[in-house]
């Protein structure tokens, strides 16, 4: 029988190209997964370099590259400067995260990511933590949960849907969260809504974007000075928080000028404009299809620099 396929990684060629791999550098996929990216970072690695892949969910330990040049940590990015610290890093060539969620996740319908089967409400990347998606919906006050369905999956009738859910607790799966929403949605927009839905839990349940910050806050410890830091997004709250970073320096896209005028950042943008995939890449796998990826160089020190 055909195994399934873990992962398949979106923008591969292009995210390889922008960390410009130096043969003797060391550097740290960040989101491991299925370790496409990572044999990629390998095949350009020469004898003295160093590829450390992390991932927070021990299934992507069943993954692990068998090369001597390679060390699985079984962590949270959200730790990165820890976890380097604790293996002897002194700082990294490049830094690689792919934000998406892998196909093992959305594949293995127990772990309760998807909306098209039947099964425990739980939407943890890690299993050992103890918040679950049926602890989300059962627990958090009507304005709570509406707060987290308008914020992260931009849902306009946010108050009506956290009302709906409340009115049907308790849920225990999918199916029950998926009966309690369904009446508001319109056929023609249902997949889109559930799926919006489910994201929504799915980030408030893992913390996603108060680790993403953590990441990017880390980078700057972490990369050696002219280091890449390559992200992959796929939704529009992540990549405004990257985009704002990669420009200014801070996730608020806060702009500290010099006296021209002139943006001040640690950052030198590679990817001025946004890199997406082509249309042969979506036809090929298209779960790339909202994917996009930025690139920056970490400047020696802070230094003015107009935007792009």
């Amino acid at each position: 029988m055909e195994q399934p396929v873990y992962h398949v990684p979106a923008l591969l060629q292009e995210t390889i190209d922008g960390l410009a791999i130096k043969s003797a550098g060391t550097y740290v996929d960040t989101t491991f997964g299925g370790g496409g990216h990572s044999r990629a970072i390998l095949d350009r690695l020469g004898p003295e370099g160093h590829l450390l892949g992390m991932d927070q969910d021990i299934d992507a330990f069943q993954n692990r590259l068998q090369d001597e040049r390679f060390t699985f940590v079984h962590g949270n990015f959200a730790y990165l400067s820890n976890f380097m610290r604790y293996y002897g890093v002194d700082g990294v060539d490049g830094i690689l995260a792919d934000l998406g969620v892998s196909f093992h996740h959305f594949d293995d319908v127990d772990r309760g990511f998807t909306f098209r089967a039947d099964a425990p409400l739980d939407m943890r990347m890690n299993r050992s933590a103890v918040f679950t998606a049926r602890e989300l919906v059962n627990s958090y006050s009507e304005e709570r949960l509406a707060d987290v369905l308008y914020l992260y999956g931009e849902l306009r009738q946010s108050r009506r849907l956290a009302a709906a859910i409340v009115k049907a607790r308790p849920l225990s799966t999918t199916g029950d969260l998926v009966n309690a929403v369904r009446p508001l949605l319109k056929p023609a927009q249902e997949k889109k809504e559930l799926s919006m839905v489910f994201q929504a839990l799915r980030i408030e349940v893992n913390g996603e974007l108060d680790v993403l910050r953590k990441l990017l806050d880390q980078s700057l410890q972490v990369l050696n000075p002219g280091g890449r830091l390559a992200i992959i997004t796929y939704h529009s709250l992540e990549d405004r928080l990257v985009k704002n970073f990669m420009r200014t320096g801070n996730v608020e896209g806060k702009q500290e000028k010099d006296f021209f005028g002139r943006v001040a950042t640690p950052w030198r943008v590679i990817t001025g404009k946004v890199v997406v995939p082509s249309a042969d890449e979506i036809a090929r796998n298209p779960r790339s299809r909202s994917a996009k990826l930025r690139v920056a160089e970490l400047i020696a020190t802070p230094t003015a620099h107009s935007m792009k």
